[in-house]
């Protein structure tokens, strides 16, 4: 089961981490100022969480007399640039925002990150309110290798919920969900093609639709690949399973067209107020509560995928901080992590409505509840998603190649080829991949 996998993989590393953190804070002799005068690089990801960063960074050189130098690049360009630096063995930075649905394999495998375990045990680097235990276990898996080493410190899960129109829940008399199987036939009755209402709407773009399917699939309580990455799990009974509901929603529930959606369709065709569900990202949620953009600002819905035949899973895709090996200044760079990753700028992240940061406790901090835009129901949902959440992709070196290889799969089922075959035959197509990858 992927929810005991999600406390026994690593546990060397994960079940020792709250003692480790107790003894460095019953003992501490913290100094934020203990390397005033240095200076720091840091490398970010351009996204709403970095905006934060930036906006805040006057705050971390005063509290610690670190002088900082930070830079937002595109994720498309980062993202290459930063294992092209690394691998150089000469990084231009000593702080990097790491997409580890991504690069964590890359990175893990190369060794190219300090594990955080020995910082966060060491009671003069680590600040005794900081508060490890209140990171969501689904992140710090996550941002674990499997070793057991913890290379970086979780900073934000952008989880998968279900966005729903009440308004169109409340026409047809009928309620949230509370299964998958459930999804369908309500998604099946509100779909009526002569009005233009669709019950649902989900990625069909192939590479972006990946998301949607893996979502489905840890409804089965089952990954794509085998924890140790070698063998991949996409032919199973399970899987096919997952694509076949893939299909299903889409072949019959979604608009003419979104064989091509990627979010922006989606997003754009839900806001119109003519879909009943759609699946994806949280950090998509703020234009549907704009009035310039949404003709369902009072009637949007937020809510946890409903549960699968086995479980029920949030589909997670996380940033962290980490800090690169072959820095020069560590020590100035784990005090940025341990201040990025605080309750303070957490709770800012959430509270301005820059993401969903990994600490549970801003969800409940009443100066952060109430600025929130999004309201109590979207909170609820982010906080529930947050317990529950698992990889959205699979953790191995090649994810682009198999997001391409099983997402034009994906595409063929919506045009109506069997889920069982395209399955096995993007399993069969992409194993080789996989094993040359694993090999070196």
């Amino acid at each position: 089961m992927i929810r005991r996998r999600t406390i026994l993989q690593g546990s060397a590393g994960l079940l020792a981490m709250p003692a480790i953190v107790s003894r460095a804070n019953a003992a501490s002799s913290f100094d934020w100022k203990q390397f005033k005068g240095q200076h720091i690089e840091v490398s970010l990801t351009k996204n709403p969480r970095s905006d934060v960063l930036q906006k805040h960074q006057k705050e971390f050189e005063a509290m610690t007399g670190i002088s900082v130098g930070s830079e937002q690049i595109p994720e498309q360009q980062q993202r290459p640039k930063a294992a092209l630096e690394m691998a150089s063995g000469h990084p231009s930075f000593d702080v990097l925002m790491v997409s580890l649905h991504v690069s964590k394999r890359l990175f893990g495998s190369a060794h190219w990150l300090e594990d955080m375990r020995p910082y966060l045990a060491n009671p003069q680097l680590t600040a005794p309110d900081y508060d490890f235990a209140d990171i969501g276990a689904g992140a710090v898996k996550t941002a674990t290798q499997a070793d057991g080493r913890m290379d970086s410190l979780p900073l934000n899960p952008d989880l998968w919920i279900i966005f729903w129109n009440k308004a169109i829940f409340k026409a047809a008399g009928l309620a949230y969900p509370s299964s998958m199987d459930e999804l369908l036939t309500t998604a099946r009755h509100l779909t009526d093609k002569k009005t233009g209402t669709y019950g649902f709407v989900g990625r069909g773009l192939k590479n972006a639709n990946l998301p949607v399917y893996t979502s489905w699939l840890l409804g089965q309580d089952q990954l794509t690949v085998t924890p140790d990455g070698k063998k991949l799990l996409t032919d199973t009974p399970e899987a096919i399973w997952a694509a076949d509901f893939y299909a299903k929603t889409m072949r019959e529930c979604a608009p003419p067209g979104s064989i091509g959606f990627n979010w922006n369709e989606c997003q754009t065709s839900f806001a119109q107020g003519k879909i009943g569900m759609w699946l994806d990202g949280v950090g998509f949620s703020a234009p549907l509560i704009d009035p310039k953009a949404s003709k369902i600002v009072h009637d949007v819905g937020f809510a946890v995928v409903p549960k699968g035949p086995k479980a029920q899973h949030s589909a997670s895709f996380v940033d962290s901080m980490g800090i690169p090996a072959s820095s020069k200044k560590k020590g100035a760079a784990y005090l940025y992590c341990q201040w990025a990753t605080s309750k303070k700028i957490m709770g800012e992240i959430l509270r301005t409505g820059s993401g969903t940061p990994a600490r549970l406790s801003v969800y409940t901090d009443p100066n952060v509840v109430k600025d929130n835009k999004f309201g109590k129901e979207w909170l609820q949902a982010v906080m529930d998603s947050q317990k529950i959440s698992a990889p959205g992709l699979p953790e191995i070196i090649p994810v682009t190649e198999f997001r391409d290889t099983f997402g034009v799969a994906l595409t063929n089922m919506i045009s109506g080829a069997d889920p069982a075959k395209e399955m096995k035959r993007a399993t069969a197509e992409f194993q080789p991949i996989l094993d040359k990858s694993n090999a070196g």
